[in-house]
């Protein structure tokens, strides 16, 4: 009886403590805003995210996943620093208590650490950081490989522990989708405002995602998980009816972002899902891609007469925009690639191993643009983005090894993907893991003519695609493991 009375009036000190300490908050606050001093609000925010960071991580990330579309950049020239808020701070600290905690338990899943993609992901790291110490810009790319830490630690490495559960995949992609629809309806309203024409297509969707680019390349990863959530899942048929309209939702806003390389990434995945749902032997593929790259070689400078040719500029008309995709000649979106992409290959030519720095390619490749490639839309100062190709950037900031890492995660991602969907039984996650691998291959194939990774609105699907397999891929090796032990214990 004495221990329960000690209990209860220690529970009611805790509770006059409470009261205490909130009372004189809302007092301290009520003075600070009656000052203009606004920032004592955020402290209860702050202390909700740190209890959640100590006790429920996976939350904690989930709600970054919601905060991502809605995020707004907020860049500094001075600093050379942006940071999509209120999503990326959260990221960072994630990754430093995880780093922390790390430390201080020492413990290592070596089967995740085994596991191709992983091993694939960390030399792509190593040599992002070897090449931070020969960087011509220190500064720029270590804030590069940090800010690469913190989407590829909270959404590959924490999110492979909590994609083992079902149920958190499902969360993870709703929680894009649902704000994604939310920027998608601001996108339209504004669009609609200047009569869907084509041109201001491409800044509607500001200030979520910075261009139409970004905006089509997230609608087309998640595409065809709203096939799966229409026409593939065991859901009631109220959230097919809900999946089937954000479908047609989502087709809409692909269209009127007038984004080809988006369009472009969807139909190569569409290619992609017959070649796993007929299990087209990969030999057959390799050599395909042989026969392709040797006629292209072959026949390039006719190729590129007949290209020249096509003088048909983007356009409000659908059909003629899509006929711009291979238009050299005049439409200046494609020049202003191939100007990037002749500087990168520029700056690879001095610097082939180590490169520029992560990082600093739109900080640097102003000198190697030739006034005989510039556009109307190129600066002499260089200072209009990146080198727009996941593939090509990395020549010039990490040089040939540094491609090649990221060539081998994308490879390994893919290859991962194949296994588990051939691997997997019919059903729901067999469906959805497919659906993965699909809104992956329109990344990587958009890849080719823009590069997003750096942001947070591409890297949280991308890496926690990836994870998502190597989740579902781990959990197979598992199980055929148990089965090889069995029958060798008969």
């Amino acid at each position: 009886m004495a221990d329960l009375a000690t209990d209860e009036i220690r529970d009611r000190k805790t509770l006059w403590w409470v009261y205490g300490i909130s009372f004189l908050y809302l007092i301290a606050n009520a003075i600070c805003i009656a000052k203009e001093f606004f920032w004592l609000n955020l402290i209860p925010p702050v202390l909700l995210i740190a209890y959640f960071a100590v006790t429920r991580m996976d939350k904690l990330i989930l709600f970054c996943v919601f905060l991502v579309p809605l995020s707004v950049n907020l860049a500094s020239s001075e600093v050379q620093l942006g940071l999509s808020l209120p999503a990326e701070p959260l990221m960072a600290g994630i990754m430093l208590l995880y780093l922390i905690r790390l430390i201080y338990n020492g413990k290592v899943n070596t089967e995740l650490l085994r596991h191709p993609v992983t091993i694939t992901i960390l030399l792509y790291l190593l040599w992002l950081i070897v090449t931070t110490f020969t960087s011509q810009l220190p500064v720029v790319s270590a804030k590069f490989v940090v800010s690469k830490l913190w989407f590829i630690i909270p959404f590959f490495f924490i999110g492979y522990y909590m994609f083992g559960d079902f149920s958190n995949t499902k969360r993870f992609m709703w929680l894009y989708i649902i704000p994604l629809t939310i920027v998608i309806g601001y996108t339209l309203y504004m669009h609609s405002l200047f009569g869907f024409e084509e041109d201001p297509a491409h800044w509607v969707m500001s200030p979520f995602y910075n261009d139409h680019t970004a905006y089509g390349a997230a609608l087309a990863m998640f595409y065809p998980m709203l096939f799966v959530f229409t026409f593939r899942m065991n859901y009631s048929v109220n959230m097919r009816m809900i999946s089937a309209m954000l479908l047609v939702v989502f087709t809409v806003a692909l269209i009127f972002s007038f984004t080809r390389a988006a369009w472009v990434s969807l139909a190569v995945a569409l290619v992609f899902y017959f070649i796993l749902r007929f299990n087209i032997n990969w030999k057959y593929i390799v050599g395909l891609a042989l026969i392709v790259i040797i006629y292209v070689a072959v026949s390039w400078t006719d190729i590129m007469i007949s290209l020249e040719r096509n003088r048909q500029d983007t356009s409000d008309d659908l059909a003629e925009h899509l006929e711009s995709i291979s238009n050299i000649s005049t439409d200046a979106s494609n020049l202003e690639r191939i100007n990037r992409w002749n500087s990168a290959f520029r700056m690879f030519s001095e610097k082939p191993v180590l490169g520029f720095g992560p990082g600093t390619y739109s900080f640097l490749y102003a000198p190697y643009q030739l006034s005989s490639e510039k556009t109307i839309i190129s600066t002499n100062a260089g200072d209009m983005g990146n080198a727009h190709s996941e593939y090509i950037g990395p020549l010039a900031e990490s040089g040939f090894p540094g491609m090649l890492t990221f060539l081998a995660v994308a490879i390994a991602i893919v290859a991962t993907g194949w296994r588990v969907y051939l691997k997997l039984e019919r059903g729901p996650y067999k469906s959805m893991m497919l659906a993965v691998v699909l809104g992956l291959v329109t990344y990587l194939v958009h890849g080719m003519l823009n590069n997003f990774l750096d942001t947070d609105k591409a890297s949280v699907p991308f890496w926690g695609f990836a994870a998502m397999l190597v989740a579902a891929d781990i959990a197979i090796r598992r199980k055929e493991r148990k089965e090889r032990e069995a029958k060798a214990a008969i």
